[in-house]
């Protein structure tokens, strides 16, 4: 059965929204760089009192950044497996998995990405790896030669029959242990800070994406929205967003934030 087009975004109600949780790779950023476009519609939507939260599969080498200097209010990392905020002036970190399943995830990475040299000669794993703690990331497409579909497809399905879950993004395959997604990891985030932090309900926050590895929080979201370069992706996924921008990346970014702005 053929699945609801998305709803162009003028269409959508946003009068309850109260925060806005986005992907960052080509939903914020624009190949590669966040434009003064994108930064300026974060702020000002900082500047309105929305709640923003990026839901990223970047590691927590970057987060730690992105939670102190960033107009943000705390950040999911690596697919979900932990947040990060300020509060009061100090860097806070959240675990979406309790101490012992972290550990024995973190444990088997090194053998999986040994297995994926072995088998995909060549291989390069994303420039940020190093900062990198509960995942691998493999580069088919950000600082390589692009890959054809079909070898990001066995890629995935190789690590999926090693016991770890693997997800497409637009520039990485991110394959972890641990059963968590980034959805699981915005939900507990929310639940652990919800009092301490102020937040909105979960159902007054949109989200924002572009990828196959978002479809958990496109499914979650009743307010979900995709910008334009998602559009391509479309016929490998299973659940679209209810909505979609005129523009592509860091310019459908700053369409979402003129629509909250309204």
């Amino acid at each position: 059965m053929d699945l609801p087009q998305p709803k162009l975004l003028a269409e959508a109600d946003l009068s309850k929204i109260k925060g806005l949780c986005f992907d960052i790779d080509d939903t914020f950023s624009t190949h590669g760089k966040i434009t003064d476009e994108a930064f300026t519609s974060l702020w000002n939507l900082r500047r309105a009192g929305y709640v923003l939260i990026p839901v990223t599969g970047r590691p927590a080498g970057w987060c730690d950044h992105i939670a102190r200097f960033w107009p943000v209010d705390a950040v999911v990392g690596e697919n979900g497996a932990f947040s990060m905020y300020m509060y009061e002036g100090r860097l806070q970190r959240f675990e979406t998995l309790g101490d012992a399943e972290g550990a024995a995830a973190r444990a088997k990475l090194q053998g999986l990405a040994d297995a994926i040299v072995r088998q995909f000669p060549g291989v390069q794993f994303a420039s940020d790896q190093n900062y990198r703690e509960y995942d691998i990331a493999i580069d088919f497409c950000e600082d390589v030669t692009p890959w054809p579909e079909s070898e990001v497809e066995r890629l995935v399905k190789f690590c999926e029959l090693k016991g770890a879950i693997a997800k497409i993004s637009s520039i990485h395959v991110n394959a972890w242990f641990g059963r968590y997604t980034k959805i699981e990891g915005i939900r507990k985030f929310l639940a652990q800070t919800k009092a301490q932090l102020n937040l909105p309900l979960f159902e007054q926050f949109a989200f924002a994406g572009d990828s196959p590895n978002d479809e958990p929080m496109f499914a979650a979201f009743a307010t979900s929205i995709g910008v334009q370069n998602v559009k391509p992706f479309l016929p490998k996924m299973k659940v679209y967003p209810k909505f979609i921008t005129n523009n592509i990346a860091g310019a459908g970014f700053a369409e979402i934030a003129q629509a909250l702005l309204k």
